[in-house]
């Protein structure tokens, strides 16, 4: 049996929720589209992050490269460290 105050209460909370509702759909082609820009735009840190990870890269060939050619009385050839250009 179904209390008349509870059905109160769950009538008070209905438009509420619809409500909220009604605003998530109406927000979410806004939150679509700035999740579109923020995949597509890198930030300044991102790009400093990504060039930081490069010069590591480079420098661990280069000590590598160091390595194998004094083990092979050569000289070291730098090149193969270049970073690709895309």
């Amino acid at each position: 049996m179904i209390r008349p105050l509870t059905l109160g209460a769950a009538a008070l909370a209905l438009p509420g929720c619809i409500a909220k509702t009604a605003l998530d759909v109406a927000t979410l082609p806004v939150k679509v589209a700035s999740a579109g820009v923020d995949a597509a735009i890198t930030t300044q840190a991102e790009a400093d992050r990504k060039r930081g990870r490069q010069i590591r890269r480079q420098e661990e060939c280069i000590g590598k490269e160091d390595r194998q050619a004094r083990k092979q009385d050569r000289e070291p050839d730098y090149e193969k460290c270049e970073p690709k250009r895309d």
